[in-house]
């Protein structure tokens, strides 16, 4: 049933939970993200703030300072208030999207991953919509700026995940997908044209510099600047 399975199943008696290698890897990433980030937090407690920041410290706080900015430009005076969660998501997913630097597959090239992710930024979207109008200021929204609209309205919230996940899903798997093919068109060409092929692998650095750097870290910007700029529209105005 699972020979052409990509991950482990596990058993557990009469039960079997299949974990595909996606999930592993993104589990992976999280481990390690998390101690990482509990290390930095120790080095942050512990830094001199009368001396110019260093080593890793340095470099988590200019992370913070670009979660905040791009948090920041939906959230305005909320930014402090989800913080926390979407710099947490906003790191992993980076990760997890430069994963394919190293020969893995990224998880969010795999569509059940990407909408997980959809789904709780919508779920915090709608939670939030619900906690500041109100069931009836909810249907009301949905009937601006006319009542006839609100089929489109309500299509429109409903929607969000799925575009959410399908455009992060199509960018990061078509990437894996060029580079795979890249990768078997040089090993092809090296057998018949005698080395020429291994001389084309010069090339691969700029093409994974585009599909897995830049690919990664614009999809992770789009992603959240999405996400954030709904859940403003949600909030109280400033």
């Amino acid at each position: 049933m699972y020979d052409a399975f990509d991950g482990i199943v596990i058993h557990l008696g009469n039960f079997e939970c299949a974990i595909h290698t996606s999930v592993l890897v993104w589990l992976c990433i999280c481990f390690l993200a998390g101690i990482v980030l509990v290390a930095a937090g120790n080095k942050f407690k512990k830094a001199d703030i009368s001396k110019a920041p260093s080593g890793i410290v340095l470099v988590f706080e200019q992370a913070v300072g670009l979660i905040t900015f791009i948090v920041g430009n939906s959230l305005g005076k909320n930014t402090r208030k989800y913080l926390w969660f979407y710099g947490t998501c906003m790191i992993l997913m980076l990760l997890s999207n430069l994963s394919g630097l190293l020969g893995l597959q990224p998880p969010t090239s795999n569509l059940s991953v990407n909408v997980t992710l959809a789904v709780t930024m919508w779920l915090i979207i709608q939670s939030t919509s619900l906690k500041e109008k109100g069931l009836i200021g909810k249907l009301k929204g949905w009937c601006e700026p006319l009542w006839p609209l609100f089929p489109l309205n309500v299509l429109g919230d409903f929607t969000l995940p799925l575009s959410l996940s399908l455009r992060l899903f199509g960018n990061l798997l078509g990437g894996t997908i060029i580079m795979g093919l890249v990768y078997s068109l040089f090993s092809v060409l090296n057998s018949f044209l005698n080395g020429l092929g291994i001389a084309l692998f010069v090339v691969t650095p700029f093409l994974h510099a585009y599909f897995d750097i830049f690919a990664g870290f614009i999809q992770t910007y789009i992603f959240f600047t999405l996400s954030t700029f709904f859940l403003a529209q949600e909030l109280p105005e400033e």
